[in-house]
């Protein structure tokens, strides 16, 4: 028998642009190869999975046929239309890809357009549709010039691909080679097909009006940005990517649109992150209404709320939601699907530790203290909802939970857990001063003074002169790093100082910072020691200095941070030994860490006079 031949390694995490429309998104190689999409909604079956498997997977290649080519990959600016460029000696090609808004009567498009620029080009256009990650077969239909993708298995969607060009089909793929000289383009357009035979994407002119009203819904989208200071390109690009990532239809935020993407160099924990976390929703609702987004702020906050329609009789809540607000199924392995590079298994779904991750409540607190104060007020059911998730912190503060981090092992007491409980309490005690509700004020102060105390007497090391991340732990935090942004500890204050020299340096490389480390001559559980450094850990500690007053060194170590974003300005949530990007793709919290940490940094700047 002869050898298998190898398959090729996937391209780079970091080397993708990410174009949507707000239901779910496709992921967009340099080469022109659409090798990670699930279709139509975020958390539908993916469509296309190259990037996970090349064999198996799927994809959508649309390129040039150059022997060899320089390749640029760039926004529109203020949009999310990703252009491709192609440079040779033979002549030089565009590829054009995005996807129409659905409210604008769209059905769930994706268009792609080629076209010469310089010379005389032939393209290649292959076609491969997998359904349900690569588990369903599919046949292929032809009617005149479209193609329908019919797949043999129930509940999913069958799509149609249109062009002007003539396709071919082999294997259930269609294939497509043409010429085009200077001056010539060729859209090609895939679509779910609908109840009705046809779709406005039949017209001659659909794809130039398709565009210009997806470049019109970006750019008067931003221009409602409130946000006019230094870095505007990358707060307005992770404002878009933010943008991106709610899913329309209820308002949810999405972690990340993409699953199976190793977190680590040696491609451990590949989990799947289309979902949203509780965890995530103060940096949300403050990166939206710091900007001026308060539609999507309030958005954000009626999903939220309907989450706490769904609490159980103790007032807990779950830690992760899909984006439908459903709790989903556990988490399960995809056979059919090697890995990214071999990483597998690759798994979808997310086991939700709850109720083991407590610190979820000052998030949630914290969000709806910050609308009522930057937004709307909050109504009175609202509040009575409140009054429940505080009552469950005042009762289960003391618990032992798996931490932000979610480690494994037995569960302990973090630092961090602790803080977010008292912020849950303390921003519970705000909201009714400041709008007069009923609530056992005297109990809950007595509770939030406990949670300080604890804090800081069973969590400092007085050797180190530092906040430690577990009670029964000697590893350092970089979850810590949200003391002062929570305001339980001024920027100034000596503990929060020597906490943050302790981070500098045992866990900071230059601007790179990870999410803990345990210390010298303890021996490190192989699992948990991160092998990469943690994207919004940089944001965090750049927008300490600045609270701190070292606006100097923030600015420092906030540009460096940008430059390891890709070419596109976007970040996933690690960046690994060799400065590649690693985990989720893109990582939402790490740009709402980036549009926090920028937003302070240029507010002090401008209040200490510096003029650019």
């Amino acid at each position: 028998m002869s050898p298998r031949r190898p398959t090729p390694d996937s391209p780079p995490i970091g080397d993708h642009g990410v174009i949507g429309d707000l239901n779910t998104v496709a992921l967009v190689a340099m080469d022109g190869t659409i090798d990670f999409m699930c279709f139509p909604s975020f958390d539908s079956p993916t469509l296309f999975a190259a990037l996970l498997d090349h064999a198996r997977g799927g994809a959508f290649r649309l390129a040039p046929r150059f022997a060899a080519a320089q390749r640029k990959q760039m926004y529109l600016p203020d949009t999310c239309i990703l252009l491709t460029r192609f440079m040779s000696a033979d002549g030089v090609a565009e590829l054009c890809d995005f996807m129409p808004i659905e409210e604008m009567g769209h059905a769930h498009d994706l268009i792609r357009r080629v076209r010469t620029i310089r010379g005389e080009v032939e393209f290649e256009l292959v076609f491969d549709p997998r359904f349900d990650y690569g588990r369903a077969a599919h046949r292929v239909e032809k009617h005149g010039a479209t193609l329908l993708f019919i797949p043999d298995a129930p509940n999913l969607p069958t799509v149609r691909l249109r062009s002007t060009i003539p396709l071919a089909v082999r294997r259930g793929r269609a294939l497509s080679r043409f010429t085009l000289k200077a001056g010539q383009s060729v859209d090609v357009i895939l679509e779910e097909l609908q109840d009705e035979d046809e779709s406005p994407s039949s017209a001659p002119d659909y794809a130039d009006r398709a565009f210009q009203e997806t470049i019109d819904y970006w750019r008067i989208w931003l221009s409602r940005s409130s946000y006019h200071g230094r870095w505007g390109e990358m707060v307005n690009r992770s404002a878009l990517t933010l943008k991106l990532l709610t899913f329309r239809p209820t308002g949810a935020l999405l972690a990340a649109p993409t699953f199976g993407l190793p977190e680590t160099s040696d491609h451990r924990r590949n989990f799947d992150y289309r979902f949203t976390w509780i965890r995530d929703a103060s940096f949300t609702v403050y990166a939206f209404l710091r900007l001026g987004f308060t539609d999507e702020a309030a958005s954000f906050i009626d999903w939220l709320s309907h989450r706490c329609d769904e609490i159980a009789p103790d007032g807990s809540l779950r830690v992760i939601y899909g984006i439908h607000g459903r709790l989903e199924p556990a988490e399960r392995e995809l056979t059919p699907l090697r890995g990214y590079r071999g990483a597998g298994p690759v798994r979808i779904g997310n086991a939700d530790p709850a109720p083991n991750q407590i610190d979820i409540y000052g998030e949630l607190l914290d969000s709806i203290y910050l609308y009522n104060k930057f937004g709307a007020p909050i109504a009175d059911a609202t509040w009575r909802k409140v009054t429940r998730h505080v009552e469950y912190v005042c009762a289960h503060w003391r618990d032992p939970d798996r931490g932000i981090w979610d480690l494994p092992g037995e569960p302990h007491e973090y630092a961090y857990s602790r803080l977010m409980c008292w912020v849950a309490v303390d921003r519970a005690i705000r909201l009714a001063l400041k709008r007069s509700f009923p609530a056992p004020l005297d109990r809950w102060r007595e509770i939030r003074d406990a949670i300080y105390n604890d804090l800081m007497e069973n969590f400092w090391d007085t050797q180190r002169q530092s906040f430690i991340q577990a009670k029964d732990s000697p590893a350092l935090d970089a979850a810590c790093l949200m003391m002062p942004m929570v305001k339980f500890v001024g920027p100034t204050d000596p503990r929060w100082i020597g906490t943050l020299r302790a981070i500098e340096r045992h866990l900071a490389e230059d601007a790179l910072v990870y999410r803990h480390r345990y210390p010298d001559g303890a021996p490190p559980d192989a699992v948990d020691q991160p092998l990469a450094s943690f994207s919004v850990c940089s944001f965090w500690y750049a927008e300490c200095l600045s609270r701190m007053g070292e606006l100097d060194r923030a600015r420092l170590m906030l540009e460096k941070m940008f430059t390891y974003s890709n070419h596109l300005g976007l970040f996933s949530a690690e960046i690994g030994p060799n400065g590649e990007l690693l985990g989720c793709f893109p990582q939402a919290l790490t740009h709402l860490g980036l549009i926090s940490a920028a937003y302070d940094l240029n507010r002090r700047l401008s209040r200490a006079g510096a003029s650019t």
